[in-house]
């Protein structure tokens, strides 16, 4: 099972600031931990939503939307994807996540399970996926 841990943005990182140094190494020995524990499958903070751009859907017409985006507490700031074997072991290594807005601050972090291809109907396309390696394959 995949699961996402999202931290969300805030005023500090649209404004393009970088975490301080402590929270950066505090952020480093945790996902060390969890590669040590054969867990971590990708990590990544996200740049400011100014440097970003949405695709607006409309019928079958697309259109880009450029950033910067004015509801921050709806933005997402990083992720880190951990693959366990139950929910239980996620909320274990959430509740270990450092917080990502510094000891003592008020923050709240989202975990998400992902679909993984077998959640899906078999077929052609499920198939196509597990060929490109994505999804959970």
């Amino acid at each position: 099972m995949r699961f996402m841990i999202i931290v969300k943005g805030d005023e500090k990182v649209e404004a393009g600031a970088m975490p301080d140094p402590a929270a950066v190494a505090e952020m480093a020995d945790y996902h060390e931990e969890l590669q040590r524990a054969g867990v971590l499958v990708d990590a990544s903070g996200l740049q400011p939503s100014a440097k970003g751009f949405r695709i607006r859907y409309r019928g079958t017409d697309r259109q880009v939307v450029d950033g910067p985006f004015t509801e921050t507490k709806e933005l997402v700031g990083g992720y880190t994807i951990i693959r366990v074997p139950s929910r239980e072991e996620a909320v274990k290594w959430a509740l270990r996540f450092p917080n990502p807005r510094g000891s003592g601050e008020d923050c709240e972090i989202e975990v998400r399970q992902m679909f993984e291809l077998d959640d899906f109907e078999p077929g052609e396309a499920i198939e196509r996926f597990r060929k490109m390696g994505v999804g959970g394959a």
